[in-house]
This record gives C-alpha cells, sequence and structure tokens, in this order.
C-alpha cells in the first residue's frame, strides 16, 4: 500500500510539473493571494503588538510589567519559535495559525486589566501564553513567505509581506496618538488604546481560517509549494534536532539572536524616555513606515539587482551592513546625550522645535535598519530552499533563536544596564553576523536561477511522513488543517 501510495504522488508530481501553469497571480491559491492574506494576518495581530510594544513599557509609564511580560513571552517564544516549523508541518496552518492569533488578543487585554488593578501577574502568564503562540504563528508566515514564490521572486514577496505587516504598526501608532493627543502629561495610554488593539487583533485571528495549506498552493510555474501533505511528531522531531547539528543553521545563529535583541533599547529606552505620549504614538507610526521602506528597498536589491542570485545576496549584506554602521554610529552619538535614571525633559513633536528633529529622525532610521536586516536574514533563508516543509523548520529555528536573544535583552533591561551598554551590545551583534551571511551565502546559495524542485524535495522524507492510516489518496488535504 505504501508503495503504491509513493507511486500515485510521484505521478500526481510529474502531471503536475506537465501541465501548463496558470497565468493569474490572482488566484485565490496563488502565492501572491496566500502571502497576502499572511500579511494581513500579520498586520492586524503582531502589527498590533509591535505598535503597542513600540510606545514603550507596554504604554504604561513603568516599564517593569511590560519588561517582565516580554521576558516570559521571548522565554517561550524560543521554544515554540523552534518547534513551531513542525507543529506547522503536522496540524497545517489554519490551526497552527488561529491558536497563535488568539494569544495576541489575551496579551493586549492583559494591559487593560493592568490599567486598573497595576498587578503584573496576568500581563506575564499572558506574556508566556503569547510566547507560544507567536511561535506557531511566526514559523508559519516565515514558512509561506520564504517557500511559496519562485526562486526569483523571494525577496519581493518578502518585502511586500513586510510592508503589509508593519502597515498595521503605522495604523497601530495612529491608535495610541489619536487617542492620547490631548493628554500631554498623562503616564499610561487610556483603555480605549488596548481596546483598539485587541479589535484589530479578533479580525486577524477569524482571518487564519482562509488561509489554505501549501499543498494546495500553486506557483506561476505550475509547481507546488510542497508536495507533503501530512507529516508525524516523529518525523518533525529528528528534522528539528538535525538543525542544532546544520552548519548553516549555526551560521545563522549571531544575526537570529541579533534580530530582535535591540527592541527593548530602541522602544524603551529611546523613543520611551525621550518623547511624551502622544509623540510616542506618532514616532511608531513613521518607524513602522520607514519599514515598508526598508523592505522594498532590500527586496529589489535582492531580486533585481544583479543577474546571479549570489551576487545579488553579497551587495545586499553589503548594503544592510554600511548603513547599519552609519545608524548606530548616529544612535551612539544620540546615546553619550543622556544617561539611565537621568530627568529628562520630555520632546513633544509640536512644542520642541529642532530638539525634537534629531531623536526623530533616528528612530525613524532604526526602523528603516530592522526591516532590511530582517528581509536580508529571511531571503538568505529562503535561498537555503524551496519546500514549505523544509523551510517552517529553518525559519522555525530562526525565530526560535532570536526569541531567545530577545529575552535576554528584556531581562537586560530590568536589571538596569547602562544605555551604551546596551547600544554597544546590539551594534555588535549585528556587526558580527554580516561577515557569517557572506559565507553562508557562498557555500550554501546556489547560482541558479531556477531551482531543482525534485531535488530540494528530497528532504522532505515522504514515505516516512505520511503515516499508513492516511496514505488513501482521497483523503482531503484540509482536514491536515
Amino acid at each position: 500500500m505504501g508503495v503504491k501510495a509513493d507511486e500515485e504522488k510521484a505521478t500526481d508530481f510529474k502531471v503536475l510539473q506537465e501541465s501548463p501553469p496558470s497565468s493569474s497571480y490572482f488566484r485565490y491559491n496563488s502565492p501572491l493571494v496566500q502571502v497576502g492574506l499572511i500579511g494581513l494576518v500579520c498586520f492586524c495581530c503582531p502589527g498590533m503588538f509591535n505598535a503597542l510594544s513600540g510606545m514603550g513599557g507596554g504604554g504604561q509609564v513603568n516599564h517593569k510589567a511590560a519588561n517582565n511580560a516580554n521576558t516570559a513571552l521571548y522565554t517561550t517564544f524560543a521554544i515554540f519559535g523552534v518547534l513551531g516549523g513542525g507543529i506547522y508541518n503536522i496540524l497545517g496552518p489554519k490551526l497552527t495559525l488561529f491558536t497563535g492569533c488568539s494569544t495576541y488578543i489575551l496579551y493586549a487585554g492583559s494591559f487593560l486589566y493592568y490599567n486598573h488593578h497595576k498587578h503584573q501577574a496576568f500581563a506575564i502568564v499572558a506574556g508566556s501564553l503569547l510566547g507560544i503562540g507567536a511561535g506557531l504563528l511566526w514559523a508559519s508566515q516565515g514558512a509561506m513567505m520564504t517557500s511559496y514564490p519562485t526562486p526569483g521572486r523571494k525577496g519581493s514577496y518578502i518585502a511586500m509581506f513586510w510592508s503589509i505587516f508593519n502597515l498595521g504598526g503605522v495604523i497601530g501608532g495612529l491608535i495610541p496618538f489619536i487617542m492620547n493627543y490631548n493628554r500631554l502629561e498623562a503616564s499610561s495610554v487610556n483603555d480605549g488604546t488596548y481596546i483598539g488593539f485587541m479589535v484589530f487583533m479578533t479580525i486577524g485571528t477569524i482571518l487564519t481560517l482562509s488561509i489554505l495549506h501549501p499543498s494546495k498552493v500553486i506557483r506561476e510555474d505550475g509547481s507546488r509549494c510542497t508536495d507533503m501533505k501530512y507529516s508525524s511528531v516523529r518525523v518533525e522531531s529528528i528534522a528539528i534536532l538535525k538543525l542544532f547539528l546544520d552548519w548553516r543553521m549555526l551560521l545563522l545563529v549571531p544575526a537570529s539572536w541579533a534580530s530582535n535583541f535591540f527592541y527593548s533599547y530602541q522602544f524603551n529606552n529611546v523613543n520611551g524616555v525621550l518623547f511624551n505620549l502622544r509623540t510616542r504614538g506618532l514616532n511608531n507610526v513613521f518607524y513602522w513606515g520607514a519599514q515598508m521602506i526598508g523592505s522594498i528597498a532590500i527586496g529589489y536589491v535582492m531580486d533585481f539587482s544583479f543577474k546571479s542570485r549570489r551576487t545579488r545576496g553579497l551587495v545586499g549584506i553589503g548594503i544592510v551592513g554600511v548603513l547599519g554602521t552609519a545608524i548606530w554610529g548616529g544612535g551612539l552619538a544620540n546615546q553619550v546625550g543622556y544617561k539611565r535614571n537621568e530627568k529628562l525633559v520630555l520632546l513633544d513633536f509640536k512644542d520642541s522645535g529642532s530638539d525634537f528633529a534629531g531623536p526623530f529622525v533616528l528612530y525613524f532610521s532604526y526602523g528603516l535598519l530592522d526591516a532590511m536586516f530582517q528581509s536580508m536574514v529571511y531571503w538568505v533563508i529562503g535561498a537555503l530552499a524551496n519546500d514549505a516543509a523544509i523551510l517552517s523548520r529553518y525559519n522555525g529555528f530562526y525565530k526560535g533563536v532570536q526569541s531567545a536573544g530577545a529575552a535576554v535583552a528584556w531581562q537586560i533591561d530590568v536589571h538596569n544596564v547602562s544605555y551604551v551598554s546596551e547600544l554597544a551590545v546590539s551594534w555588535a551583534l549585528c556587526t558580527i553576523s554580516y561577515p557569517l551571511l557572506v559565507v553562508l551565502i557562498l557555500l550554501a546559495v546556489k547560482d541558479e536561477s531556477v531551482e531543482d524542485l525534485e531535488g530540494t524535495s528530497k528532504e522532505v522524507a515522504l514515505p516516512a511522513a505520511v503515516p499508513e492510516s492516511m496514505e488513501d489518496s482521497n483523503v482531503d488535504v484540509s482536514k491536515s488543517s
């Protein structure tokens, strides 16, 4: 029975490859539509979370509750980020994404509760649950974003997703800006701000039910995004453990660790301490707007700047490296002007005049660099394979290590480490990652413009991944999701 099922799968795959591809980019099962949908989901959930975090302290004057909640969040995120790819391969996108997104609503609600009771236990528990949910969401998202497009368009799809996702941060930044516009002396955002975030997060959670299983998504060239319909706990456990011995993943560790490490510094110790409440909301509009610009710019470089894919990758890393050095240098120049626990006159976008301009441009530049850095890393990961099952594990590993770094960073801020030290470590981690990514591209990224799809699928181990009870070709793929 197993041999027969494998022969049927091989026949289906051959027929698919020989059939003429659909010319429409707007089919419901096209990569463009499905990546757009996951972008909208992230617009509503992590996009709003980013706006909430970007205000510094979760919108509270005392950052301790938010810092501890974020430490709990990124600790569980580190675990479930790594496991998320395997869970995605077993459960499919709908159940995985729906479960993950529902935890964002609880997290925003915990700060609504904190506004009235000042008990941080709820926020910490909600943060730990959000870490589980975020691990499921981001492993799924990463697999879809990097595996669905054809090899020559991965940078463009990453840019499209990042723009839609960060539009959520832009809209989310407007919520506290508008609702707290006349509260110049307010210490914490009002209830309506948190309720607004929760409404968007609920919409995003419901929207996950529209996502197709990757085996049903057909690229423009006629190939499937994966031919693995089902997986198992055993297969995924072995595959995930192997990642920790994979030299390609080990070269990604510094970049993964660095990619969220700087958030606690930028959100709490730049936006959170230099500006008043309404201006922090406005700054976030531009911070996340800068992310849209940065992702589009680096996406163009990674897809269209040169014929050779390796060359495009190396040039992209060079551009991010030079720009990153300049921006962190500007951050250091700004940072020497103030210290932790120093009483500062908070800047306002209307009343502070030229004093506002420099820190504002710096914070905008931090957003630009964040998008370019993360889009660059996602592109490199996407260049390592084409199959959604494989890339779900790679992206899960990336998010797991990224979250471990973030957990450490948020706890460092709780212990009142000097601002200059936080900046220096963030800068150093980014700088170390550039040459290692160069080595990874030179050793692991093929220069062909068209990948051997059959070759990239060999790692999936289809016979082992398909339980015997599910080998019947009449089983509906959607049942796994």
